[in-house]
């Protein structure tokens, strides 16, 4: 079966029993929504942060809500806040605040809708978001966030320098649950994330990819792989990479401390019923205490949690050319070399 490769998936005898399956219990797929399905080769976007090219992927992926973050705070100088203090998780947080409203606004399949990544990666915008958060006080939502899983994120450098940073999701943990009879093959269920509201940004159409939340990351220093990066973790994936980019660019911090150290989710995960902060109790409790002051509803959790996803980087020194990884404790993964 191997040989035959993709076309046996989509066109062939899995797709086949896939569809037979589905339609057996209700599904609505047929064999010609498998024939028809593209993958599309994309070009990445991309924003400036301290000297180094941020870049992650186009929509319908939530890439431009990470890349946005950065533009936000390279209008604050992070690294005067000081890492782990009431600043820099506030900060952090209110300018993922600001990247989710325009993502929550905006995203969707490129194809059904004008999304303005021009205007919303502009220096300027940049600064009009940064200009509207408040150190003393944390901005109410303007609206809860969707409930938005089985997500694994893989970087690679290899002896030459070529960097890959790679995310794959079937969404839900087990996805849809399904195992088509006679296949093996557990099918995804992100396209829960659509509305069955016509006038939603993500209303269901035949054809029309949903936002989601895959994102895979990579900065660049002189047009080389400077840091390769990425989580799995729903709506904490853009936070997450925040996390790891300042900690590593403004801190100086090497990657296996930058994923390791204490983090934060704003939102909620897959399942949960209300919005909230969910910061690990690492953190110390006065600033717990002082972040609750300002505003934010905080609900600590444990020291180390998969809540917030399972975080891996591999960053490689500009002089020296050594590959330094990074494995997240909050999850089985392995950070190798060879």
């Amino acid at each position: 079966m191997p040989k035959k490769g993709a076309n046996e998936f989509y066109r062939g005898s899995i797709a086949k029993k896939i569809v037979a399956d589905l339609q057996k219990h209700g599904g609505v797929l047929t064999l010609n929504d498998f024939a028809k399905h593209t993958a599309d080769w994309v070009e990445p976007l991309s924003v400036d942060y301290r000297g180094y090219k941020a870049y992650n992927l186009p929509p319908n992926t939530q890439g431009m809500a990470s890349l946005e973050i950065l533009n936000i705070l390279n209008n604050i100088d992070v690294k005067k806040l000081g890492e782990g203090t009431t600043d820099y998780y506030h900060v952090m947080v209110e300018a993922t605040k600001q990247a989710f409203a325009d993502r929550d606004k905006y995203l969707t399949d490129p194809k059904e809708a004008k999304i303005p990544l021009d205007f919303l990666l502009s220096k300027q915008h940049g600064k009009d978001q940064a200009a509207r958060i408040s150190m003393s006080k944390a901005a109410a939502t303007v609206k809860p966030l969707d409930p938005k899983g089985d997500t694994v994120w893989i970087g690679v450098v290899d002896k030459d320098g070529n960097a890959v940073s790679l995310i794959q999701s079937i969404y839900h943990d087990f996805g849809s649950g399904i195992v088509p009879e006679g296949t093996g093959v557990l099918l995804q269920n992100r396209g829960s994330f659509f509305s069955l509201d016509p006038a939603h940004i993500n209303h269901l159409k035949p054809g029309k990819r949903t936002f989601h939340t895959l994102n895979a990351a990579m900065l660049l220093k002189d047009k080389k792989p400077f840091l390769v990066y990425g989580t799995m973790g729903g709506e904490g994936q853009p936070q997450t990479q925040a996390a790891i980019a300042t900690r590593v660019v403004d801190f100086g911090m090497f990657p296996q401390d930058a994923v390791a150290a204490p983090r934060w989710l704003h939102g909620r995960t897959w399942g949960a019923a209300s919005n909230d902060l969910k910061m690990e109790g690492r953190i110390p409790q006065a600033t717990l205490d002082e972040m609750k002051r300002r505003g934010h509803p905080v609900a600590e959790v444990d020291d180390y949690t998969d809540t917030m996803g399972h975080a891996g980087a591999i960053m490689i020194d500009p002089e020296t050319n050594l590959r330094y990884s990074a494995t997240d404790p909050r999850g089985d993964g392995l950070a190798v070399g060879y």
